[in-house]
């Protein structure tokens, strides 16, 4: 099956450009340079029709920012984005511009990214109004049909999201994104802030409305049991890099590399319940300064010499497996 989303060495980088004191300063000697920081770096991902693929790291990894430049929100460094076979990874063009409909986020806090000065009906209602999206239908009856589809009375229309607890305010969330009606779904940590009641509510939310509109998802998440409940396939992400991805079920029960071993080993399971359990060994380290060869060597048990001078390349293990690990090289 041919790929909806397709990434090719996906990279950003965010500049702290000097001041004009901190180049006074480096003209009288001071040794002051421009701090880059390397937030994603050559991921290739592809995405298919009707798929879940599950986004996995420790916070600060990158994650939240391959999915804004999926969206379009973000402009990437280098790399391409591909949607439908066309190249979307400027925004500004006319290809950037139908897949902006096409391709929608849902955030982790509902209430930051809701307008507090409008009215449900016009945070929902306002884009598909705008680009013609109502077929007849007047504002008020399309965003009655929205809140329905999220599990909302549609009487909500004219409340304020201060009026709404944290739950529905993630479902106006989904409707807001479903209102122009999408194809493809970014969820960055969505059920994060919700009590875990609520999650599961969520979460079934999001896996129904992937069966009666044949949405895709790309599911941005630092929990793995959400991810494990939701998704087809998980990609597990190291300091701006795709470290491994496999099949949700393969991927929980044998786990290749060992900066996953180290995550699903902190998972707490019920026929586990006297093991003691330790922590991934050491801190992620500085964006600001990464280590040279494969960024997890400071942290991995099994790291070699070579692990600290060359970058393992995210490679075939298994069919619809790969792990960017040199411990998979045949000697």
């Amino acid at each position: 099956m041919s790929s909806l989303l397709e990434t090719r060495e996906l990279s950003k980088r965010f500049v702290k450009h000097l001041d004009f004191a901190a180049k006074l300063a480096r003209k009288l000697g001071a040794n002051v340079q421009e701090e880059v920081v390397q937030a994603v770096d050559q991921v290739n991902l592809d995405i298919r029709q009707g798929e879940v693929v599950g986004l996995v790291g420790e916070s600060g990894c990158g994650k939240s920012t391959f999915g804004r430049m999926v969206t379009g929100i973000l402009p990437p460094s280098a790399g391409t984005i591909h949607y439908n076979g066309k190249d979307i990874s400027n925004a500004a063009s006319p290809e950037g511009h139908a897949a902006a409909l096409k391709i929608q986020m849902i955030f982790q806090d509902p209430f930051a990214s809701l307008n507090p000065r409008m009215r449900v009906r016009d945070i929902i209602g306002e884009a598909p109004r705008i680009h013609g999206l109502l077929e007849g239908q007047s504002q008020d009856e399309y965003v009655a049909n929205m809140l329905e589809k999220v599990g909302l009375d549609a009487s909500y229309s004219g409340r304020y999201p201060h009026q709404f607890s944290g739950g529905q305010r993630q479902r106006l969330g989904v409707a807001r994104a479903l209102a122009v009606q999408p194809e493809f779904l970014v969820c960055d940590e969505a059920v994060a802030a919700l009590d875990v009641s609520i999650q599961a509510q969520v979460l079934n939310l999001f896996m129904d409305l992937r069966e009666q509109l044949n949405l895709t998802y790309l599911f941005i998440s630092h929990d793995l049991s959400v991810v494990e409940h939701i998704s087809n396939r998980v990609l597990i992400m190291y300091l701006g890099r795709v470290v491994e991805s496999a099949p949700t079920e393969d991927m929980f029960h044998s786990p290749n590399h060992p900066y996953t071993q180290a995550l699903l080993n902190e998972v707490p399971r019920l026929d586990l319940r006297k093991r003691q359990y330790t922590p991934v060994a050491g801190e992620i380290p500085s964006p600001l300064n990464p280590p040279t060869g494969c960024h997890f060597h400071p942290r991995c048990p099994h790291a070699t010499s070579k692990c600290h001078t060359e970058i393992p390349q995210l490679k075939g293990i298994a069919p619809d497996r790969q792990s960017a690990c040199f411990l998979n090289e045949t000697p």
